[in-house]
């Protein structure tokens, strides 16, 4: 008995040796791709640059300042921040609201659910940028068969130019990234679901509880952790969401940039502005995008944390 113990509790103790190099190859790819990127970034923002990567001088904060301070950056970053915060708030009410039912209907079928499941997730194994694409022929208002059925069935007055209007190109831009991502949320909800006892949701039928009341008293609460994952997952997607967005508008957010969110105009800042000093300025941006990114997801997970905790 003595040496069985023995043996469980060498096993437990692992040599940090080797548990180091089971890390390192992980954390040698996230560095190159992740951590070294963003150190350039940083690093870039603090210098003044002249043609390309011609350094001239360290500058401090006077790329920052120019963001706030000049043309076209106070103009058009409000404008780009407020369509990324749009999308956000769009695309977790919908998800959250839509992925939840879905998944609650998809668990009460079945065996079968893992067929929906399935074409529920199809979507998003898609590049954006194709989806993108895809949607704009749907969408066309001249070949595409969406204005074509609404004006099949007497809807001529629904058969607009989607994408050319600037009252209807982000909330299009909303529903196709919904339409897209769906799948996710629906999977989580349901793996949730899955673990969650049925004894409890029994017991409160014993005592009386009505469908909505068991699953707004019971499975709801359960579900906390993973709604807190789902939206601070969509909180990151949509803050630093590109290639849809780009696929609809392009580098300018067309039409009249409502499609402009932030990442498109740190791409036109970089490549497309022809301003001395673009890559010094961009690489703020993208400085800024990052803190706000990290910062509020940090905000999520702690706000989350404190609900399961008045929970347990």
């Amino acid at each position: 008995m003595a040496k069985t113990t023995k043996n469980a509790a060498n096993v437990q103790r692992a040599p940090a040796i080797v548990v180091a190099l089971f890390i390192l190859p992980a954390f040698v790819l996230f560095a190159a791709v992740l951590l070294y990127p963003m150190a350039s970034a940083l690093g870039y923002s603090l210098f003044e640059w002249r043609g390309g990567t011609n350094l001239v001088r360290f500058n401090w904060f006077d790329n920052f300042v120019t963001l706030f301070t000049e043309q076209p950056y106070i103009e058009q970053m409000p404008r780009a921040f407020l369509h990324n915060v749009a999308i956000f708030a769009g695309t977790l009410v919908l998800q959250n609201s839509v992925g939840l039912f879905l998944a609650v209907q998809l668990h009460r079928l079945g065996p079968v659910r893992r067929l929906f499941q399935v074409l529920y997730t199809t979507p998003y194994l898609v590049s954006p940028l194709v989806v993108g694409y895809l949607w704009t022929l749907l969408l066309s208002p001249t070949f595409g068969p969406v204005n074509a059925a609404l004006e099949a069935v007497g809807l001529d007055w629904l058969a607009v130019s989607w994408l050319g209007e600037p009252a209807t190109a982000l909330p299009v831009l909303i529903l196709v990234s919904v339409w897209q991502w769906i799948g996710f949320p629906v999977l989580l909800y349901g793996a949730a679901l899955g673990a969650i006892p049925p004894e409890l949701s029994d017991a409160a039928s014993v005592d009386g509880a009505s469908g909505w009341r068991r699953f707004r008293h019971v499975t709801l609460p359960l579900l906390t952790p993973v709604i807190g994952t789902v939206s601070i997952l969509t909180f990151i997607g949509s803050m630093e969401t590109f290639t849809l967005p780009y696929a609809f508008g392009g580098a300018t957010g067309s039409p009249a940039g409502a499609t402009d969110v932030l990442s498109v105009l740190f791409f036109r800042v970089s490549f497309q502005s022809g301003a001395s000093n673009a890559l010094g300025v961009s690489s703020a941006l993208a400085t800024l995008l990052f803190l706000f990114i990290l910062g509020g997801a940090l905000l999520g997970r702690r706000a989350i944390r404190a609900q399961e905790e008045k929970l347990s």
